[in-house]
C-alpha cells in the first residue's frame, strides 16, 4: 500500500508534469475503480487542465481549472504510470484501468499529445471520484479520516490529546486512518521500531515519555523515509521501493540494531515486523 513518502513524491512529480495541461483523451478500460458514472467522468474531465497535485493522507487530490478535484485512493496496489512522460512507455499494463492524455496549452499544432498517464491497479480496489471542490467533504474515507501525520498543527499537544482517545494496541492505532492519517502496514512497523516500541503494546500501558517518543518517531522515519523514497522513485511514479527498510518485511534477517532476527508475525493476515530485543513487550 502507498504510504506517505511515496505519495508525497509522486504529487510533487504529477504536478511539475502535468500543471497546465489539457486533457485530451480520456480512455476507460476497467470502470469499477470510478465511482461514478463514466459518462460523467469522462465529461468532466475532457478539456480540463490540472492545476496541482497533493497529497492529504493516502489520497492523491489533483486539482483541475473547473474547481474540480480528482480524488484518487489508491488503497493496496493503486499507481499511475507514464505514457511518453518521463520514463513512460507505450506498453499498456493489463491491469490498466484508466488513461488520461494531455496536451500543454504551450504547445504548439502538430504537436505530439500523447503524453499522459495510466491508474494500474492490480485488484481493482482503488477508488477514483470526480467531485467538485467544495464537495471534497463527500468523498468516503477522505471525509473521514484524522489530520494528516505530516499536519503542522498536529503538534506534540495535538497528538497526545488524540491518543489518550484510545485504548487498543499501538499498531492497530497508527494504521487508522481516524486517528492520524497517511500511514500503514509498512510504515507504522518503521515507526514502532525507531521508538522501541512492541507492536502490539496497549496504548493504555504507555507512559507519557514513550507516547513523545512515538510522536518523534513519526516525524523522523516519515522524514527519513521520504528522501530515500523520492530519490529511488525519481521520474518512475510506478515505483514503490521498501528495500531500504530496517525491518518491515525482514523477517528472520538481522536487526540493524542488535543483530538479532527480525521477528515476523501475520495477526488478522496483516503482517508485522519488528525486534524482539529492542521492541519489548
Amino acid at each position: 500500500m502507498p504510504e506517505i513518502p511515496e505519495l508525497q513524491h509522486v504529487a510533487q512529480v504529477l504536478t511539475t508534469q502535468l500543471a497546465g495541461r489539457t486533457v485530451t483523451g480520456v480512455d476507460i478500460q476497467q470502470p469499477i475503480v470510478i465511482r461514478l458514472p463514466r459518462e460523467d467522468f469522462e465529461a468532466g474531465l475532457l478539456g480540463a487542465r490540472f492545476r496541482a497535485v497533493r497529497r492529504n493522507g493516502k489520497f492523491l487530490l489533483m486539482e483541475t481549472d473547473r474547481d474540480s478535484v480528482m480524488a484518487v485512493n489508491p488503497m493496496l496496489n493503486g499507481r499511475f504510470q507514464w505514457i511518453d512522460g518521463p520514463d513512460g512507455t507505450r506498453k499498456t499494463h493489463a491491469r490498466t484501468c484508466f488513461t488520461l492524455r494531455f496536451k500543454s496549452d504551450a504547445d504548439g499544432e502538430g504537436t505530439d499529445s500523447e503524453f499522459g498517464i495510466r491508474y494500474i491497479d492490480e485488484r481493482y480496489l482503488g477508488k477514483v471520484y470526480l467531485v467538485d471542490s467544495e464537495d471534497l467533504d463527500q468523498v468516503p474515507v477522505l471525509s473521514e479520516q484524522g489530520p494528516d501525520a505530516l499536519d503542522p498543527a498536529l503538534d506534540q499537544g495535538a497528538f497526545l490529546k488524540r491518543l489518550k482517545r484510545h485504548r487498543g494496541q499501538v499498531k492497530n492505532t497508527l494504521v487508522n486512518a481516524r486517528f492520524i492519517a497517511g500511514i500503514g502496514n509498512a510504515y507504522s512497523d518503521e515507526i514502532l521500531f525507531q521508538a522501541g516500541i512492541h507492536p502490539f503494546a496497549k496504548i493504555s500501558g504507555l507512559d507519557e515519555p514513550r507516547r513523545l517518543r512515538l510522536y518523534e518517531s513519526i516525524q523522523e522515519t516519515l522524514d527519513w523515509a521520504s528522501s530515500i523514497a523520492a530519490e529511488e522513485i525519481g521520474n518512475r511514479i510506478d515505483r514503490k521501493p521498501r528495500d531500504f527498510l530496517r525491518v518491515h518485511r525482514k523477517g528472520g534477517q538481522p536487526c540493524p540494531r542488535c543483530s538479532r532476527p527480525i521477528s515476523e508475525v501475520s495477526p488478522n493476515r496483516r503482517i508485522t515486523s519488528f525486534c524482539r530485543n529492542c521492541q519489548p513487550e
